[in-house]
């Protein structure tokens, strides 16, 4: 289960950082090498799911988004310093719920 959470948590901040690179080149016009290591980075992050265990790539892919929800309300609250309110927090924590349930539910 730890190895789980640490490939999502690598995975969600390569996702949100490569792309927050590459907003940063085409939106605050940063230069080119940050959309190149932008793009790199979402690379690594096409990789990194692949490394879970669970057999399912539907699976992976939909408990990944859940957590991808609450990195990226972390993110803009340390790095954009957009600070989530009440129901970031709460949609959120649904979010991690769901996926929690996607993952580890008993069954048959």
């Amino acid at each position: 289960m730890l190895m789980a959470i640490i490939l999502f948590t690598l995975a969600g901040l390569a996702e949100i950082g490569g792309g927050y690179m590459v907003w940063l080149w085409l939106r605050e016009s940063k230069p080119l090498w940050y959309g190149v290591v932008g793009s790199v980075i979402l690379i690594l992050y096409g990789i990194i799911p692949t490394l879970q265990s669970f057999p399912s790539f539907g699976r992976v892919y939909a408990a990944y988004g859940g957590v991808f929800v609450a990195l990226a309300v972390l993110w803009g609250w340390f790095v954009d310093k957009k600070t989530p309110d009440l129901y970031d927090w709460i949609g959120a924590a649904v979010c991690l719920a769901g996926v929690s349930i996607m993952l580890w539910a008993p069954r048959s």
